[in-house]
C-alpha cells in the first residue's frame, strides 16, 4: 500500500480512537497500537513508529482542521470540539483511492473460509465504491439505491470485546433485559461475537451462572475490562455451538427433525436463501414443495416461519406445529 493511502487510513483510525468516549484520552502509544491492530492485525508490531503518529497528528491538524489537544493531566489526546469527526469532511482523491485499494484487497479474500460469512457485505462495499469514480458522489443516489440499515447501539464495544476474547480477559457491564426491563451487573469471560440481522451479540461464559450465556450488545452499558484473566479451559466451539441453531439462540437440547410445506413462490426464495445449512428439499409437489430441517426450535425459527404467512405449513414435529397454530390463533384474535 502506498504511503499516501496508508496515511489516510491511519487518520481515520486515529479519529475513531480519539472520539471513543469509552476509552478517552488515548496516549501516543495507544494510537500507534490501534493503527497496528487495524492495518496489520497485531498490536506489538514494528510497522508504525511513534514519529509516524506524531506526523499524522500534525497532518490532521493542518490538513483537516482537527482540534486535537493533549491533556497533561490525563496524559492523552482529545478533541477540543467534542462534535468534531473526520468523517464529516468530504473525501479527498487520496481518500477515494485508499477506499478503492481496500475494497479490491477485500475482494481477493472474500472466498477464504474465515471471510466467507462477510462475502455479502464485501460485495455491497465493492459495488458501492466501484459503481462510480467517486463513491460519495450524491448523484449516484438518484439512480441506485442500496439497502440501508439503522445504526444499532453497542458497536462501539466490539474492539474491546474482541481484545478480551483474544486474551481471555474478564469484563463486566450493566445489562438490561428486554423481558424484565431490569438492569443487572454481569461479569463474564467473552468467547465469541456473532452478528444476526444487523445486531451484534456476545457469547460469553458467565462467572455467576457458570455456563455459556448470550448478551445483545445494544443492551450493554458501562463496559469495563478488568485486570484479571480467566486461566481455566472453557469448553466452547462456535461451530459446534451454533451447528443446529437458526439465528442467535442455541440450547443444550438436541436438534429436531422439522418438515414443512411451502408454495412454489416461497420455495424459490428458500432455494436461493436457505433457512439453515441442513435444509433439504424432500418432495416436489404440484402446488407446494416439502422441505426438512435439522435444528433446535427457537423463537428466531418461529418468527421466520410466521413471516411467510399462509405460504408455509409446519408438518412435523407435532408440538412445534401446535406452537405455530397457537401463535396464529393469538394473532387472529388481535384482528377480530
Amino acid at each position: 500500500m502506498s504511503q499516501i493511502k496508508n496515511a489516510q487510513l491511519r487518520y481515520r483510525i486515529i479519529d475513531r480512537a480519539i472520539s471513543n468516549k469509552y476509552n478517552p484520552f488515548p496516549s501516543k502509544a495507544q494510537l500507534r497500537q490501534a493503527c497496528e491492530e487495524a492495518l496489520y492485525g497485531e498490536s506489538v508490531g514494528e510497522n508504525i513508529c511513534d514519529s509516524t503518529i506524531e506526523k499524522d497528528l500534525f497532518a490532521m491538524r493542518m490538513d483537516h482542521d482537527a482540534p486535537i489537544k493533549y491533556s497533561k493531566s490525563e496524559k492523552g489526546y482529545f478533541y477540543e470540539d467534542e462534535n468534531y469527526s473526520i468523517d464529516n469532511i468530504p473525501l479527498s482523491e487520496d481518500d477515494i483511492d485508499a477506499i478503492k485499494f481496500a475494497t479490491k484487497t477485500l475482494m481477493q479474500f472474500k472466498d477464504v473460509n474465515m471471510f466467507k460469512q462477510f462475502g455479502f457485505a464485501i460485495d455491497k462495499i465493492f459495488d458501492r465504491v466501484h459503481i462510480s469514480s467517486n463513491p460519495v458522489e450524491q448523484s449516484v443516489d438518484q439512480h441506485v439505491q442500496f439497502e440501508t440499515v439503522p445504526e444499532t447501539k453497542g458497536a462501539e464495544f466490539l474492539a474491546d470485546l474482541l481484545k478480551a476474547i483474544k486474551t481471555k480477559q474478564i469484563v463486566n457491564f450493566n445489562y438490561t433485559s428486554f423481558i424484565s426491563e431490569k438492569t443487572k451487573k454481569r461479569t463474564v469471560v467473552p468467547l465469541f461475537l456473532k452478528e444476526f440481522r444487523n445486531r451484534w451479540y456476545l457469547i460469553s461464559y458467565s462467572l455467576e451462572k457458570n455456563k455459556i450465556t448470550t448478551f445483545g450488545l445494544d443492551r450493554i452499558t458501562d463496559l469495563n475490562l478488568e485486570e484479571d484473566y480467566y486461566i481455566k479451559p472453557i469448553d466452547f466451539n462456535p461451530e459446534i455451538y451454533f451447528k443446529y441453531s437458526v439465528g442467535i439462540t442455541a440450547y443444550d437440547s438436541s436438534p429436531e427433525h422439522i418438515e414443512f410445506k411451502i408454495d412454489k413462490i416461497g420455495s424459490k426464495y428458500l432455494e436461493t436463501q436457505p433457512l439453515h445449512p441442513s435444509q433439504t428439499l424432500i418432495k416436489v409437489g404440484k402446488n407446494r414443495n416439502t422441505f426438512s430441517l435439522e435444528v433446535v426450535i427457537s423463537e428466531e425459527l418461529k418468527r421466520i416461519i410466521l413471516s411467510y404467512g399462509n405460504q408455509i405449513e409446519v408438518i412435523k414435529p407435532e408440538p412445534f406445529r401446535k406452537q405455530i397454530i397457537n401463535e396464529i390463533i393469538n394473532m387472529t384474535e388481535r384482528y377480530v
